[in-house]
């Protein structure tokens, strides 16, 4: 896992009251959006390859009472 490193920010206040919006939006922290922000920009551009991903699983939960 990668090291977090704290960096102060100064930011125009309406773009950062809009950053809490879309935060808010996407259940996440100002600070995890910023960032998410800032990685989607630097793939986007070439200047890091993403190299994690999520993956999610699809289980079949049926249960045995359910007909299916």
């Amino acid at each position: 896992m990668s090291s977090k490193k704290a960096y102060p920010l100064r930011i125009n206040a309406d773009i950062l009251a809009a950053m809490q919006r879309w935060a808010d939006d996407e259940l996440r922290s100002v600070n995890a959006q910023i960032e998410y922000v800032l990685r989607e920009a630097l793939v986007k551009n070439g200047r890091v390859k993403l190299v994690e991903k999520v993956v999610v699983e699809v289980v079949d939960v049926s249960s045995p009472d359910s007909g299916e």
